[in-house]
């Protein structure tokens, strides 16, 4: 499995991920919990990547996260550019809209979320894709 992680300075965006990039678990993390959600999701999860968005405190967080896992552990940086807007397209396929919400143009809703665990997914598909 593949440790999908959005690092920010509040919250994080965490997501899991089969090696074909199919997600199985996403979520946006506050900043204290992280710890305590990582180590209890290293449990669950047979994680052997973690994939980090190379921006905000990225960092900072490598240095926080790489020792909550196994020392072999790979921990590959992605470029995170423009994927805040990719998220917000990805979460209206994820989560279509309904009702009268189907009528405002695309590019003027908003998700009523964060979406940082979809920024997540999107960086371990950038990538699987190379």
């Amino acid at each position: 499995m593949i440790l999908g992680f959005d690092p920010g300075r509040d919250k994080c965006g965490v997501a899991i991920a089969y090696p074909d990039g199919t997600p199985q678990w996403y979520q946006v993390i506050n900043r204290p919990d992280v710890p305590q959600v990582l180590t209890q999701l290293q449990r669950d999860y047979a994680i052997t990547e973690i994939v980090m968005g190379n921006q905000t405190t990225a960092q900072q967080w490598a240095a926080e996260v790489k020792p909550l896992f196994p020392a072999d552990t790979p921990l590959n940086f992605v470029n995170e550019r423009n994927s805040s807007l990719e998220a917000r397209d990805r979460y209206w396929q994820m989560f279509p809209p309904r009702g009268l919400a189907r009528l405002i143009p695309r590019g003027m809703r908003l998700p009523p979320r964060p979406v940082d665990d979809i920024v997540a997914i999107l960086l371990i598909e950038r990538y699987l894709n190379g």
